[in-house]
């Protein structure tokens, strides 16, 4: 029989959650009746991908909790809410960044408007992570660890690259489409890897898992340190940046080599504290 517990709704996290939905559906609307527009186009669809995304999956686990059928879910439920926390945070602050740099203006009154609420999320779901990290309650441990948000950071970056890649900027050179492989490549076991830790899956192999994953991240390193320098090289070949440029293809170039070296830096810093981790921290553990 479906029992609701009213006391998810009245706790700080519960109210937090609840104003997400509300101010996430607010910008949403408000970029909407603001109309697509003509340049950053790219920029546009993530930034009310993240709006839509983090208000529906809120609302969903609102739900949820609410109706106590988050219990039946097959998943570590507070490692689940932790990391969708911590990845809607990421998303505000970008998007509460990058929108009102490409669309806002002077005159643009719903623009504004969307940029000002969208910091006002911001602040609630850091607020949610603050709450959930404070929590006492089961927790896997991986998400609430320095490797594990650095894995939600690195899957995040790799978001950040794709939304800024355009098929023009590395088509002409394999150079190009190797450090795309190199990102696509990387998100994808990053993002497994985390997935796998949610759905408590990592006691089925016959093997460390630690160890899977210090060797993916000095993979990740060795290939994102190619790309490092690789991406410049091809992207900007015979390209200097246009006169009448104003947030044109020329600056995403920037924008992802940026983010390429940003994220080698997290691989690394990734790589150092698995080690560390799981060869002193363990071995002065069991000695």
């Amino acid at each position: 029989m479906l029992q609701v517990d009213f006391r998810t709704l009245i706790v700080p996290v519960g109210i937090a959650r609840m104003l997400e939905v509300l101010l996430t559906c607010i910008c949403f609307a408000l970029a909407a009746s603001a109309g697509i527009p003509d340049h950053g186009s790219s920029h546009w669809a993530w930034s009310m991908f993240c709006w839509c995304f983090c208000c529906f999956t809120t609302l969903l686990i609102l739900i949820l909790e609410f109706t106590n059928l988050h219990t039946k879910v097959p998943i570590s439920w507070e490692d689940y809410t932790m990391a969708f926390a911590m990845l809607s945070t990421l998303m505000m602050v970008t998007i509460s960044i990058v929108y009102p740099t490409f669309f806002a203006c002077a005159s643009c009154a719903k623009e504004i408007g969307a940029s000002a609420v969208s910091w006002l999320c911001f602040g609630l779901y850091a607020a949610e992570v603050w709450f959930l990290y404070k929590k006492p309650g089961e927790i896997s441990g991986f998400l609430t660890t320095i490797p594990g948000l650095l894995k939600i950071l690195e899957t995040f970056i790799a978001c950040l690259i794709f939304t800024s890649l355009s098929p023009d900027g590395y088509r002409g050179f394999p150079g190009t489409q190797w450090c795309v492989a190199v990102y696509s490549i990387c998100f994808i076991f990053s993002l497994i890897i985390i997935l796998l830790t949610i759905a408590r899956l990592l006691s089925v192999f016959p093997f460390s898992f630690d160890f899977v994953v210090i060797s993916f991240n000095m993979l990740a390193v060795v290939m994102y340190a190619t790309a490092v320098v690789v991406w410049p090289l091809y992207a900007f070949k015979d390209k200097p940046r246009p006169d009448d440029c104003n947030h044109c293809e020329w600056d995403d170039l920037v924008v992802v080599t940026f983010m390429t070296v940003f994220n080698l830096l997290v691989y690394i810093a990734d790589m150092a504290y698995s080690i560390k981790l799981v060869f002193f921290t363990h071995h002065h553990s069991e000695g």
